[in-house]
Formats: C-alpha cells, structure tokens, sequence
C-alpha cells in the first residue's frame, strides 16, 4: 500500500465525520444517527456507492437544512469527500466505510428519508444480478430502512440497468415510478428532481456523448 494511502487513512481514522470500522460507532449508530451523529432531527438522505463523494458532498452544500451520508467500501475514495466537505466547513454531511450488502445493520426501520445510487456499476453479467444495487435484493434493503413515502433515485449511464431497473420496479407490488428518462438533459422538467450536481464520472460520460438516465420512484 502506497505511504500516501496509508497516510489518507490515518486521516479517515481521526475524523469525526468518517464511521468506519475499527471505529467505536461502527455498528453503534442505527437509530441514533440523528442524536449521536448530526445531533439534529433533520432529515437523512444516503448515498449507496458515494465514490469520492461528489453527490454527497454537493447535496449538503445545496441543502443545509438536511444531513447527508455517503456509504462507500473505499476508505480512499471517502478521504477525498471527508477533505472537500471540510474545506467547504459543512456540518451536515458524514461518511460510513461498508459494504452495501451491510445496509440494514447500520440502519434503523424508517430512519432514512432519501436514497441515491449514483452512477452504481451496472454488474452486465447474468450471474451479478443480485449484485446490482436496484436488484430485488436491495430494493427490499431500501425498503426497510426508509420512512413511509421516501424517494430513492437512480442516475446512470447505462442502457440495460436503466431499463432492467424500469423492469423491476413495474413488477414489484408496492413500487411506484415517479418519474424516469432516458436522457435527463434533455427532460429539463425533471432535472429539479435529478438534481444537476455531476459526478465525476457524469461529466465524463456527458463529454463522451452519453445519455444520463434517471428514475424517481418509492417502495411500500
């Protein structure tokens, strides 16, 4: 491992805005993020796969009056969000190093208000299905930890998960599809409800001509 790693996770390993383990709040925190973490009462909204934590971090700056997490595996990847959202001198925002799968064991029922999957890898293969992060399996992760009505975006790149992810949704009892373009740049009445902060890799597939995909739905 590079010096320059290691010295980013000894970082990660200080700050009171990074829940990673090792930590004593890893796995302390479900049910209490509001009063232990952001210590307010404001709503919470996750980012599944943050990367180097783009959307989370613009999120928070554009909604003081919410909290935002980032979830993420790569303690390098969250350094970077941890360092612009300091910079930036947000309160608001934090990071938590696990595994999507992990989901439900750092979450009450109902303790988020809001979910985005941002630019997640779409997992081509058959044999990834469940792997997918708008598979059934997750969907039904989403489900349990979201409060009644909670809104759960999807932004991609990708063809066939956009339409996979349509397909799930318009056969999953209690699913309800607000919204959904196949080129969100070009449906500007959406774009309030996509929100026009762009990733890294959403600049990059712009650049290269690529159609920005989103859809809008809840689980009940």
């Amino acid at each position: 491992m590079s010096r320059v790693k290691l010295a980013r996770f000894a970082h990660n390993a200080e700050r009171a805005d990074i829940v990673e383990p090792g930590k004593a709040n890893y796995e302390q925190l479900g049910g209490r993020w509001h009063q232990e973490f952001f210590q307010n009462d404001n709503p919470i909204t996750l980012e599944m796969g943050c990367g180097k934590g783009d959307y989370t971090v613009g999120l928070a700056a554009r909604y003081p009056d919410r909290n935002f997490l980032g979830l993420d595996i790569k303690g390098d990847r969250i350094w970077r969000g941890s360092t612009r959202a300091e910079a930036l001198g947000l309160t608001n925002v934090g990071f938590l190093r696990t595994r999507a799968e992990s989901l439900t064991a750092h979450f009450a029922p109902q303790e988020l208000a809001e979910i985005w999957v941002t630019f997640p890898d779409p997992r081509p293969r058959d044999r990834d299905i469940k792997r997918r992060l708008t598979s059934p399996r997750f969907l039904n992760l989403y489900q349990e930890v979201l409060r009644a009505g909670g809104l759960v975006h999807l932004k991609t790149d990708d063809t066939p998960l956009y339409e996979y992810t349509l397909e799930t949704l318009q056969t999953r009892p209690g699913a309800h599809i607000l919204a959904h373009t196949a080129d969100i740049y070009a449906t500007p009445e959406l774009l309030p409800h996509a929100e026009d902060i762009q990733t890294h890799y959403e600049r990059r597939f712009r650049g290269e001509g690529i159609a920005i995909k989103y859809i809008q739905f809840t689980l009940s």
